[in-house]
């Protein structure tokens, strides 16, 4: 039997996650130092660095956040060669990196999400291939694949679990993209309608952050992720 146990105070949450009498996890989030992790903001593009192939973007905050070409997504696709895909060095038969002076410039408005928090004297890292989570699914709106979390270790249950998806997240060719999913363990014995709902949830979230885009300055919140409590709760209650 699982149980979760809620602690709050004005100045910090703690929510313990505790299986047969033993915490099994243990969570804390302080109210004065609540992460940006999943924010998706209006950002402004304040200087390109083709030195650190890197950008920083201002979203609003004390300092400004930090843009690598690595996280840079331009029209559904993440440049050739990234950091850390190994495809980025001609002599190893990569393509060559598209540079970052090539995808943003100074000025530009983007709609960035943070990907690490500040910490010390260096500001969020951001990324503008943007993801939401829902309970059961995770939305990549700018992408067109259907993924499977590794803990779904079943290669049946995964095939299953990914031809349901291609036939629930079709919309009319008149809608535009239908964006890309990355199924969670909590999909593993979800029903179509639970499938459905939840792609309805994200769709519309989404909606609600394109809008906010077209009509808010850069430097502006558009989407703020959920607090330690909901997500807990939307995981695992």
């Amino acid at each position: 039997m699982q149980d979760i146990l809620i602690n709050w105070t004005p100045q910090e949450t703690r929510v313990a996650v505790v299986e047969n009498g033993a915490v099994q996890e243990l969570h804390v989030e302080r109210t004065l130092e609540r992460g940006l992790v999943g924010n998706i903001y209006a950002g402004k593009v304040v200087r390109v660095l083709p030195g650190m192939q890197s950008a920083f973007v201002d979203i609003g905050l004390e300092r400004a956040a930090f843009l690598h070409v690595a996280d840079v997504q331009v029209n559904g696709v993440v440049p050739r060669g990234a950091a850390g895909s190994g495809r980025g060095d001609p002599a190893n038969g990569g393509a060559p990196q598209t540079p970052i002076e090539r995808l943003v410039f100074e000025g530009q408005t983007l709609t960035v999400q943070v990907i690490k928090d500040p910490i010390g004297t260096k500001g969020a890292r951001l990324s503008t291939q943007i993801s939401i989570a829902g309970r059961m699914l995770v939305f990549l709106p700018q992408d067109d694949h259907i993924g499977i979390s590794q803990k779904i270790g079943s290669s049946e249950l995964r095939e299953q679990l990914r031809k349901r998806m291609a036939v629930l997240a079709q919309v009319p060719e008149d809608a535009g993209p239908a964006g890309g999913f990355i199924l969670r363990t909590n999909a593993e014995e979800a029903s179509d309608d639970e499938l459905t709902e939840d792609i309805r949830y994200l769709r519309k979230t989404w909606g609600a952050v394109r809008e906010r885009s077209f009509k808010r300055p850069p430097g502006t919140l558009l989407h703020q992720d959920l607090s330690l409590v909901e997500r807990v709760l939307r995981d695992l209650a």
